[in-house]
């Protein structure tokens, strides 16, 4: 997550995480970006909306019960591309590629 992360960790001021396992090493996380970490109370979805809207996402990819595992990077890196190059309303129908690297035009691509 921090190498993901570190590169826009000036844009990130929090994070909310659910409560699995995965996630014991959120102090460090928090240290290496820079921001605060908060955890959703249990069966609380709501209070992680765009964490399940990016799950939504993803499931037209890769429908639930498939092993992620055993997945190519190649394929999980397409998806990622898709994903990021939906425009968003709250970022004013940019992309979040666009929004990120601050362009304001729109991007034809042929995958």
């Amino acid at each position: 997550m921090n190498e993901l992360l570190t590169p826009y960790s000036g844009l990130c001021e929090t994070i909310t995480f659910d409560n699995g396992g995965e996630f014991a090493g959120h102090q460090d996380i928090a240290k290496a970006l820079g921001c605060s970490v908060y955890f959703a109370k249990p069966y609380h979805s709501w209070q992680r909306g765009l964490n399940e809207n990016t799950n939504g996402l993803l499931r037209r990819y890769f429908p639930k019960g498939m092993a992620l595992g055993k997945l190519p990077d190649e394929e999980i890196d397409r998806a990622q591309f898709l994903i990021n190059m939906r425009p968003r309303k709250a970022l004013d129908y940019q992309t979040p590629l666009e929004y990120l690297a601050d362009v304001g035009v729109s991007l034809m691509l042929r995958i």
